[in-house]
């Protein structure tokens, strides 16, 4: 009998200009917590979705629970009771939970013996239960379009379970979550482990394999490059072996020079859809040469205050003025004429055409102008020159180049691609939202060391993270938020961890 619930041997995926996974062999036991750690496009969520049954494997063999089989389709891998956690929810946002729990699977009745019906009532109940038992709790009666991002991966979580899923793989799943929903989620993953569930993590955040992990694979570029004892490796030497070199965990920096103004913000008040205002009245300014950083607790209205001076949300009160002039009333594509990057913390919904081709989306926001565009005619040429220009300096890693469907790529790569987009623009304003969820830890390096670049070259950055660490390392000047109001606003140098901690917490004020 095997030691192992699941084991790959020599697999072997390719797709078009890409090998995706290079003979991996590697074994999962029953009931620990398996992390596969890798940069973005490392082959993570390719191998493991050749478990799930989404693709067959060109080369290699699969054995479940000491059986070999050839998973075909989700359906099947169900039927090993295999249950994959997708990064990209995969809900229908006008289901009920229940509706989209019980979809393909739907509990059916006969009215008088007869008449078929889904016994929706009954299946409302269980799902209830369900929930309850896994520490998961949610209302099965509500719609997925009206619920939190981290409500959306527990019914993600409960359809799995559902099916009565042993083997549970989840696919970056704190990409989009809030530290305090991290820490929720993390405990459930160690429940379900100590209720006898085996479970596959696909990350690249160092402190989580920490947290939860028993052991963990090393992939890079489609190659198994270790296996490692989490408790027995330290921290730098995953990252090493992740990225090929060594990691600095802290960013290099000279002080910061600041210059002329750049954006004023006055008494800015901003409501949401439902007339509450989530922005109250706040004040600041950033200068050529600064990046001035907002930390606060998700919800806060930090978020609000980036898309407001992007354009995507209207003031309900106050000026926004940039290099002086009033841009309050402007519409997107002036602003951005005027002087605007923006990177969104919805890099799907916002920051990508997911559909287009790489080439297109790293044009998207100059297509209009020379030499991409002469007399409305597109020139396809510069569009292809342009882009793999980008790929080089970006290292935006990409199956087929240019020409590849953006939606087909990693998360990380993807936030790249929006990266080398906007700043290529060399905006006078550089607004980075989230910048480095969901990329792995040598992006995180990459990304941090351009937004240093730029405010050394003279830009002024606008940066709102829910990491205080990230914060901590890379700002000039620091705005708290708490319940839509600036608390503080001082120099980085100034406020410690703790300190800036506080006035998230609404616990101490100016």
């Amino acid at each position: 009998m095997s030691d192992y619930i699941v084991e790959m041997k020599h697999i072997t995926k390719r797709f078009p200009g890409i090998v995706a996974n290079d003979d991996v062999s590697l074994g999962i036991k029953k009931g620990e917590i398996f992390a596969l750690l890798g940069e973005n496009g490392a082959g993570k969520s390719t191998l493991m979705s050749i478990l799930s049954g989404m693709y067959e494997p060109d080369e290699g063999e699969i054995y479940i629970r000491g059986e070999k089989v050839q998973i075909s389709s989700p359906n099947h891998a169900a039927k090993l009771n295999i249950g994959m956690v997708h990064q990209h929810f995969k809900l229908v946002s006008d289901y009920t939970i229940t509706e989209n729990i019980t979809l393909g699977i739907e509990p059916i009745k006969k009215f008088a013996g007869l008449f078929p019906y889904v016994d929706i009532r009954n299946a409302n109940r269980k799902i209830e239960e369900l929930s309850k038992n896994f520490g998961l709790e949610v209302d099965p009666t509500k719609k997925i379009a009206d619920l939190t991002v981290s409500m959306q991966q527990r019914v993600e979580i409960l359809k799995v379970l559902y099916r009565e899923a042993e083997i549970l793989i989840f696919d970056e799943p704190t990409a989009v979550l809030t530290p305090q929903e991290i820490d929720f989620l993390l405990g459930i993953i160690e429940g379900l482990r100590n209720g006898g569930k085996t479970i596959i993590l696909i990350t690249h955040k160092l402190e989580e394999i920490k947290k939860v992990a028993d052991r963990c694979a090393v992939l890079n570029k489609g190659k198994l490059i270790d296996v490692l004892d989490v408790k027995k490796t330290p921290v730098n030497l995953m990252a090493q072996l992740m990225v090929g070199r060594e990691v600095n965990f802290e960013s290099e920096k000279v002080p910061a020079q600041f210059k002329e103004e750049v954006l004023k913000v006055e008494h800015l008040t901003v409501k949401n859809e439902d007339g509450f205002e989530v922005v109250k009245d706040v004040s600041f300014t950033i200068h050529s040469g600064e990046i001035f950083a907002i930390a606060g607790v998700a919800d806060n209205g930090q978020v609000e205050i980036a898309d407001t001076i992007a354009g995507l949300t209207k003031v309900s009160g106050g000026k926004i003025l940039l290099e002086g002039k009033d841009i309050t009333n402007e519409s997107i594509r002036n602003r951005t004429e005027t002087g605007i990057s923006y990177i969104p913390e919805d890099r799907q919904s916002f920051g990508l055409v997911l559909d287009f081709d790489l080439s297109t989306n790293l044009a998207l926001k100059q297509y209009y102008r020379e030499p991409f565009s002469s007399k409305g005619i597109l020139n396809k040429e510069e569009f292809e020159q342009f882009g793999s220009n980008m790929i080089d300096k970006y290292d935006i890693r990409s199956g087929q180049g240019i020409k590849t469907q953006v939606r087909s790529m990693s998360g990380g790569n993807q936030q790249k691609a929006i990266i080398a987009r906007e700043i290529e623009l060399q905006s006078p304003l550089m607004i980075f939202v989230q910048p480095t969820r969901g990329v792995d830890i040598g992006a995180i390096e990459n990304i941090h060391r351009m937004m240093i670049q730029e405010r050394d070259k003279g830009k002024a950055v606008l940066l709102i993270s829910l990491e205080l660490d990230e914060i901590m390392n890379v700002a000039d000047t620091i705005g708290v938020i708490y319940n839509g109001q600036l608390q503080k606003i001082a120099s980085s140098e100034s406020l410690t961890t703790n300190e800036v901690g506080e006035y998230m917490m609404g616990a101490k004020h100016e």
